[in-house]
């Protein structure tokens, strides 16, 4: 559709007229501070613990207007056996914002999340040689960096995140099995000095039970009555005929005699 002449003109005064009719809001600054957006440019952060002097934001800078300087250290060997290790410590960090265009360069090549953008922008001098800010003002700006977004419900954990997590993890039970086999220990040292201290008076205990033991039981079998099977048995025949007869007095007497001795027999008078 070809605009008809003359509209563009009409837009321009909708716009005036519309800007006119509105109340003119003033942002009170310095004594307000401006809303800024969480991604400002406004100058650098360094979180010094994680550089490690690998010196690409200063390779990469294309106005080469970041200063380092370090010096090597020996490490002395993790574990026994080992090699020492160097590594390189910083001396010095420091960035000229007065040749700095903010293009970000620095910090998109860290490879070890040492630099962050902060939106602080009040740090104007009267000296352009004063525009070189070393690493404690630096780290000073890191404090201002905003936190990052969240992530999504279902985004996974940063590697760094976890790494540290399970570092932390791995200590907290590092330390506890410490804890407990120190307990543990303590323990065993109690118990082992109690019985040293009873040892005595314990086996006396001990010998003088089993001594009562031994002389009830032999009481109680002086107090049994001998079983039948245990009663002496005479082996002698005579004996035995002669307990026999003694028993039974009818054993020896004659079928035929008469059973009243007092009476003759019979054919007799």
């Amino acid at each position: 559709m070809t605009p008809f002449p003359g509209s563009g003109l009409a837009k321009g005064l909708a716009v005036t007229l519309r800007t006119m009719t509105k109340k003119t809001v003033t942002e009170q600054y310095p004594d307000t501070q401006p809303d800024l957006p969480p991604r400002t440019r406004g100058v650098i952060g360094l979180f010094e613990e994680n550089c490690t002097v690998c010196m690409l934001c200063a390779r990469e800078c294309p106005d080469w207007c970041i200063y380092i300087d370090s010096h090597k250290e020996t490490v002395p060997a993790a574990a026994p056996g080992g090699r020492e290790r160097s590594r390189n410590v910083l001396d010095r960090f420091a960035i000229d914002f007065s040749l700095c265009m903010y293009c970000g360069i620095c910090i998109e090549v860290c490879p070890f999340d040492a630099l962050f953008w902060s939106p602080e922008f009040e740090y104007a001098e009267t000296d352009i040689h004063e525009l070189t800010h070393e690493r404690d003002k630096l780290r000073e700006w890191m404090w201002t960096v905003p936190a990052p977004p969240a992530l999504d419900p279902g985004a996974e954990e940063p590697k760094e995140i976890a790494a540290a997590r399970k570092t932390a993890e791995k200590l907290a039970a590092t330390q506890a099995a410490a804890q407990a086999n120190q307990a543990a220990q303590t323990d065993q040292a109690g118990q082992a000095g109690q019985t040293a201290q009873t040892g005595p008076a314990a086996q006396a205990a001990e010998v003088t039970g089993a001594a009562e033991v031994t002389e009830a039981a032999e009481v109680t079998e002086a107090a049994q009555p001998a079983p039948e099977s245990a009663k002496a048995v005479p082996t002698d025949s005579t004996d035995s005929v002669n307990l026999t007869d003694q028993a039974s007095p009818t054993a020896s007497v004659d079928p035929t005699a008469p059973a009243n001795p007092t009476e003759p027999p019979e054919g007799q008078s």
